[in-house]
Order: structure tokens, then sequence, then C-alpha cells
């Protein structure tokens, strides 16, 4: 009787799995224009992976390619998100000229792919251009305070990701999901109304750094978040080698992500500039994935180190500018913030978050840390 009780549990109860998180794995399109080049791309990659990011300006301005590759995408069953932008198209017989018919198309291709389109791509590395001065930079008044220009760029990236996403979409449909990408501010980007920002692996960049800032930013703001791989050199082969790439997925995975990318730009091989080799690193993790998750371990946060309030810093390095704006030495607290900071990642690694003092926005989830220190705090 035992024995038979025994296996009747024993086939009753199955062992407890965790139910698999959304993750998505794909590969930013950058390089070509026409579709034969996605569809070899998709057709290469659409045993290993689940998403495909068109961010190819040529392509997304050749509406004919642009549809066939969404059609071919979709039939594939893999998801994608495509890169939108407010320069006219280019005319002719398959051109559309301008935004009216962009957000006919964004409308339309909504209804149509349903939820294998998950949205849209609008204004890259908008915290990146504040940072450095770049051709975007949306606010360029150093006259101003940090909470003045922290309004100002939240108003007016806001505007623009709220016009795409909401005012773009005349179907009435629901709002579209916006993403982008960016190396800073990325607190500020999920304020002005992202969906989801892809923090990027960029150079030598600290990924500890990346991953502390952008889930920091997106966990406060109930957001899902991700990475973009992207180059780490600035000449041919641009990627960084393919067990560092293996490296990079897994960490980002251990650390919750929802979104990993691999950006591939400029058109160095047959699939941009992703080589056998990293095309190879890209299956094995995501058979990993899909076999031994727990492989991985976890990262998630435990500690959050909290900055003040509009403090624009970029985070790279000690003399990194504020909003781009205001030299580190001019504001008391940088250099203590980039010691902490220093201090903590040593500390905590990839489950330390970075996050604001906007109690409005933090004091949900407080209370989830372990441990939380303050900007204006002694930490040691």
């Amino acid at each position: 009787m035992i024995a038979f009780i025994l296996v009747s549990l024993f086939l009753t109860f199955e062992p407890y799995k965790e139910a698999p998180r959304p993750f998505y794995l794909g590969v930013d399109f950058a390089y070509g224009s026409q579709f034969s080049q996605v569809k070899a791309l998709v057709d290469k990659v659409r045993g290993y992976t689940n998403l495909i990011v068109l961010g190819s300006i040529p392509l997304t301005f050749n509406r004919t390619a642009l549809d066939e590759s969404c059609n071919y995408i979709d039939q594939s069953g893999l998801d994608f998100i495509v890169f939108i932008t407010s320069y006219p198209m280019y005319n002719g017989t398959d051109g559309y000229p301008g935004n009216n018919t962009l957000f006919d198309w964004m409308g339309n291709a909504t209804q149509k792919y349903g939820n294998q389109l998950l949205g849209f791509y609008r204004y890259d590395e908008p915290g990146g251009n504040q940072l450095d001065d770049g051709r975007f930079q949306l606010v360029e008044n150093a006259s101003l305070s940090y909470a003045q220009v922290a309004n100002e760029y939240v108003n007016n990236l806001g505007g623009i990701v709220h016009y795409y996403s909401m005012d773009g979409n005349r179907t009435g449909v629901s709002p579209a999901k916006m993403f982008t990408s960016d190396y800073g501010l990325y607190w500020f980007d999920y304020e002005s109304g992202y969906s989801t920002v892809f923090g990027e692996f960029v150079g030598n960049q600290s990924r500890q750094t990346t991953i502390a800032l952008d889930r920091g930013a997106a966990q406060s703001f109930n957001h899902p978040w991700g990475i973009i791989i992207t180059w780490k050199y600035d000449q041919a082969p641009f990627l960084e080698p393919s067990n560092e790439l293996f490296s990079d997925l897994s960490l980002a995975y251990s650390a919750g992500a929802t979104y990993e990318v691999v950006f591939s730009y400029p058109n160095v091989t047959e699939y941009g500039t992703l080589t056998s080799n990293d095309l190879e690193a890209m299956q094995t993790f995501w058979t990993d994935v899909q076999t031994n998750p727990g492989q991985f371990g976890t990262n998630a946060a435990e500690a959050a180190y909290v900055v003040p309030v509009n403090f624009g810093f970029g985070f790279r390095n000690a003399d990194d500018k504020i909003w781009g704006l205001f030299p580190a030495s001019n504001d008391s607290y940088t250099a203590k913030i980039w010691s902490d900071t220093q201090l903590l990642l040593a500390r905590y690694g990839s489950t330390l978050n970075i996050i604001y003092d906007d109690q409005t926005v933090i004091q949900p989830t407080l209370k989830e840390y372990a441990q939380a220190f303050y900007y204006n705090q002694t930490v040691t």
C-alpha cells in the first residue's frame, strides 16, 4: 500500500517548473535596402531568434521592399519592430512622400500584423545625442537649471514619442509601443514615454553600469528593458569576438532583460557584420535559453543607488558631462556619485540598480530592494 501511494504521488505531482518569461533575441537589420537581403537574414536566423528589427532607413523608405520584408517576417513566425523617421519617403511609383502616408502605413500595419508587430523604433540615441552635443541634441541652453533642462528634454522627446505612438496612429487602435536604443539618460527616455529602451553594450563601456541605469529606470517606470550589442571597434570586424558576444547575451539574460538585439551594420558579410562564429554563438545561446535557462543564474536587482532628481550625468567616466551642457566639476556631488557608483558596482555587480530621487516614481518599488543607498549619505 505504501509503495502504491508513493508511486501515485510521483505520477500525480510533477516537479515544479518555472514558467518561461517573455524573452526576445533578435538582429537589427541595418545594412541594406533590398527585400532579398532581409529574406536571407530571416532564413538564416529564424531557427534561433524570434525578433527582427528593421532598422535600415533606406529599406523603410521603400514601400515595396518594406511591405515584402514585413510580410515575409510575419509569415516566418518572427516578431518585428520597424524603424520610422520623419523624413519624407522617396517619391516614385512605390514611394510614399510624407508623414500622412507614413501614419496610414503604421496604422494599417498594426492591424494587419497584430501582435507580431511589436511596435516602432523612433529617434535613435536621444540621450546620447544630448550628452555628446549630437546633431539631434534636444536641449542646447546651458543657462538653464538641471530641472529646466530635464523638463525641456522630457517635453521635447515626449512630444515626438506621443506623436508617433498616439497621434500618428489614426486608425483608432491602441497606441503603438515605441522603442529606441541609447547609451545614457535612460531614466529620462522612459519618462518621455518609450515602452522599451535598449541599453547599448558598446565598446569597452561597463556592461554593469548600462544594466544598472537601464534596468533601474525601466523597473521604476514599470516597463520591460533590453540591450543591444553594438560596435566594439570602429573598423572591421566591428562587433566583439563571438565568445564575448555569448558572454554579453548571457549576462543580460541573467539580469532579466526582455529584449536582446545584435546590431548588424555595415554590410561586410552576407549578413551585415555577423560572422559565422557570431551566428553560432547566438544559436548556442538560444538553445541554452530554451533547454536550460537556469544555467545562467540570476542577477536580479538587490540594491539601489539613488541619485539626485534631474541629474543628467552620463556615468561613462568621472569627467562625463551633465546633460551634455555642464562640466562634471561644476557640481559638488558628481565626484562622490562617481566614486559611490564604482564602489557599489564592485560590490553588487549586475545586481545594482541606479535610480533617481523622484519619490513619486520610486516609492512603490523601493521596498523591493534589500539595500538602498543615497547620494547624500556616506557610502562605504
